[in-house]
């Protein structure tokens, strides 16, 4: 009796399995080919993705490699379309490249691409950490009080591993302006900082034992 029922259950679950795929037979066959369509799409543009990082790659590498004085103008053109890939990691490098190589001289310009980089580009958070401190060193020399603040503020208010950095290049701008009040106190920022870069420590404490000592 018993294996008589256990012979029936199963039918009548087969039956209804068998139901169902019937009954939902073109559902199925719709999800499967929806399902096939995204994967196939997914490594599509994976494989772009991963071609076109190349491509920067292979770009960048040639530009830098071949850079010489009579090639000038064509390596900054190149350098700038590159940056205006907006590529994580290429089109920072490509603008450290003009400007530790001083191939343009436009402020302004200097400025809209590190712009471009901070407000346009996909950046880790540490990277882009980074443009906005090597910004903020690009422009220390001609920047007004408030207007270096404001570029550093975004590091200042975080627990960036460059914020320690931000600090110094604050301190040592309000210590070249004979400020030594200000620099005094962001000298101190460092030192009680939890984890400051340890050169950067370093070079505070003596900033301060040696000029700011009372």
């Amino acid at each position: 009796m018993d294996e008589d029922l256990t012979i029936i259950n199963t039918n009548t679950r087969n039956e209804k399995i068998k139901s169902f795929f019937v009954t939902n037979k073109y559902r199925i066959i719709f999800g499967v080919i929806i399902l096939l369509i995204a994967l196939i799409v997914i490594y599509g543009f994976d494989k772009y993705k991963t071609s076109k990082k190349k491509q920067i790659s292979d770009d960048f590498n040639l530009i830098t490699i071949e850079y010489s004085e009579d090639k000038k103008n064509k390596s900054i053109d190149k350098l700038i379309e590159i940056i205006n890939k907006k590529d994580p990691t290429y089109s920072p490098l490509s603008l450290y490249f003009i400007i530790d190589n001083n191939l343009l001289t436009d402020q302004n310009q200097i400025n809209e691409l590190f712009d471009l980089l901070i407000e346009k580009t996909s950046l880790d958070n540490e990277i882009k950490n980074l443009v906005i401190y090597k910004k903020a060193l690009y422009n220390a020399d001609i920047a007004s009080e408030s207007e270096l603040l404001l570029m550093l503020n975004p590091i200042i208010n975080s627990k960036s591993v460059w914020k320690s950095h931000a600090l110094y290049l604050l301190a040592e701008y309000f210590y070249s302006q004979s400020q030594n009040q200000k620099a005094k106190e962001f000298f101190n920022l460092i030192t009680s900082l939890e984890n400051p870069n340890q050169d950067i420590r370093l070079e505070a404490e003596k900033r301060l034992s040696r000029d700011l000592s009372e």
